[in-house]
């Protein structure tokens, strides 16, 4: 069997083509267009990403969902979203929809609790839910959603660090607008702050560090692109971790992120 996809600008015409009062016959000459197909557009069996059945309403012909517009979305909360899955999140692809699950280590309710509204404040029409694992001390954070694909094209098949994560244009420029929620998402998922030790002598100092760590390099270089705009130092500490050791730098991690909770 062989599907002919309409596309919206023949979809409009036909409608337009039915408002001026032009019978079902007639557009269809004009067209070229099945007559049956114009029978079910001018009922409102229009097709899914067109918009519901609304006529003017503009569509994604990705997952069918109304068209997607950057203005539209809670910017803060995306990027911190971002920054979340980037770490530990995944799409679970099911028939009609995808599942984002992020998982959490249960012992930060505080980080949970911000995850939970982040999701809400994207995806608002969509529930949210926390799944427990057990035995681990993990959670699970997701919701379902068509649209997960188009507002997180970083998914793919395999694990992160085996393909390409890169930013889109539309990404990163709420990223840099908001550059602390994303780094805030990047720690929250796979970073930490604690109390490093040194023993000099007799001596024992003790000053907070941050660290991050995941297998891909270009995960690391965005969190890495981020912390320049913000102006904290940062280095390698091996081959997939990055560390904030400087007294200034951390000062400043410390006024958005500080210690999980």
């Amino acid at each position: 069997m062989v599907w002919c996809v309409r596309s919206r600008e023949e979809v409009e015409r036909v409608l337009d083509l039915a408002s001026q009062g032009l019978s079902q016959s007639e557009i269809a000459r004009h067209t070229g267009i099945p007559r049956l197909t114009i029978s079910g557009w001018v009922r409102g069996q229009l097709p899914r990403w067109h918009g519901n059945g609304q006529r003017g309403q503009r569509s994604c012909r990705t997952c069918g969902h109304p068209e997607h517009r950057a203005t539209d979305l809670d910017r803060a909360a995306y990027s911190y979203l971002l920054g979340m899955y980037l770490g530990d999140g995944y799409i679970a692809r099911f028939p009609r929809s995808g599942c984002l699950r992020i998982t959490l280590d249960s012992r930060y309710p505080r980080v949970i609790g911000e995850c939970v509204r982040a999701v809400r404040a994207v995806v608002p029409e969509n529930a949210v839910s926390v799944v427990r694992c057990r035995p681990d001390r993990c959670v699970k954070v997701q919701a379902y959603s068509k649209q997960w694909s188009c507002l997180l094209p970083q998914d793919g098949a395999g694990r992160k660090h085996t393909r390409s994560i890169e930013l889109t244009d539309w990404q990163r420029a709420i990223t840099h607008e908001h550059p602390e929620m994303l780094v805030r998402g990047l720690i929250h998922s796979d970073g930490c702050r604690f109390l490093n030790r040194v023993r000099h002598g007799e001596k024992v100092y003790v000053y907070p560090r941050y660290m991050f760590s995941n297998r891909s390099r270009q995960i690391h270089g965005t969190f890495t692109e981020h912390l320049d705009l913000l102006g904290i130092e940062w280095r390698w500490s091996n081959g997939h971790t990055t560390s904030v050791a400087r007294r200034g730098s951390v000062a400043r991690l410390d006024a958005f992120v500080g210690p999980k909770r």
